[in-house]
């Protein structure tokens, strides 16, 4: 219980510091990023053609765009402390209302996708450490045809295959539960890869260490041996991975969810940048760095819970 005590004050600690660290990087970012945000943003609320130099004006006094940056940060900043991230600036929507639902779609995207790609890579790798000879060979090989496909290729002919040819899923939307599998398959089937290396390579080095080979010689059944010692010791550096895997999944599916038209905060963060969005370009990036916090923190508590040595320790 210390142990976890310990590493949440450490996450709270650190959570604390990127809300900072954010908060001021991503309103310098949008201060440099090219252009009139005034008119930007008067061409997305009101649309190209209305958009003119008066609705500008009107968008900037009304936003306070007109004030000096030092105010306009030290605005954002007393919002982070408040917890109040505005509105959107093109909706007129609360930002973290949005938030929710944006998060809610990408991270259970992300799970769906990380539990498909540990049903397909975790066993592979497995028995590609324990068969080994032309069948990890055959692995090999086929993990890194898939790193190096693009995932939007790989969702592109799924696409086409299963949606266009087939008619058995549809090939884009948020609206029913047959529009989750395509791009959640897009994006396991790279982390597959993955994992399946990873595992492969952990299971490989419990092998031969010298505790399984004595329990070997104990008289034990290999069966007995690959769940008592080899998988449990696989655990820890599996479930590490998994977790970065997750983090880059949240962070970074801004391709896959503009592919398949799905309303995640990738995608949401895109339209805002066009946009100019700035409350919501920075309601995002706050909260996926505060995502990235909290997600550490879960995978280091399960590693914790996993390996007892860590809680001595």
């Amino acid at each position: 219980m210390g142990a976890l005590i310990r590493i949440f004050a450490a996450r709270l600690s650190q959570a604390v510091m990127v809300a900072v660290v954010v908060g001021i990087a991503s309103f310098a970012i949008v201060e440099m990023l090219p252009g009139d945000h005034a008119y930007r943003i008067a061409a997305a609320r009101y649309g190209e053609d209305m958009a003119s130099a008066r609705a500008a004006d009107t968008v900037r006094v009304e936003l306070g765009l007109d004030r000096p940056w030092p105010v306009r940060l030290a605005v954002w900043l007393g919002q982070i402390a408040t917890f109040d991230l505005g509105v959107s600036l093109v909706s007129g929507e609360d930002v973290v209302e949005e938030l929710k639902l944006q998060l809610g779609a990408t991270i259970g995207l992300s799970l769906l996708a990380l539990g498909l790609s540990a049903f397909i890579g975790l066993p592979l790798g497995v028995v590609m450490s324990l068969r080994g000879g032309a069948f990890d060979k055959l692995g090999l090989v086929a993990a890194a045809a898939v790193r190096a496909t693009p995932a939007y290729l790989i969702g592109l002919a799924l696409m086409l295959v299963i949606a266009v040819h087939w008619g058995w899923l549809p090939a884009a939307g948020y609206d029913s539960a047959a529009a989750w599998p395509l791009p959640a398959a897009t994006l396991a089937i790279g982390l597959a890869a993955m994992s399946m290396m990873v595992t492969r390579d952990a299971v490989s080095r419990v092998v031969m260490r010298a505790d399984t080979n004595f329990a070997r010689t104990k008289g034990l059944a290999e069966g007995a041996v690959l769940r008592r010692h080899v998988l449990r010791n696989v655990a820890v550096p599996v479930v590490a991975y998994m977790g970065v895997q997750l983090v880059w999944l949240v962070e970074g599916v801004v391709v896959v969810e503009s592919l398949f038209a799905w309303p995640g905060i990738g995608h949401a963060l895109v339209h805002a940048v066009v946009a100019r969005d700035v409350p919501m370009i920075q309601g995002a990036a706050l909260a996926m760095g505060l995502l990235f916090v909290a997600l550490n923190a879960a995978v280091d508590a399960l590693c914790l819970a996993l390996d007892p040595r860590g809680r001595r320790e």
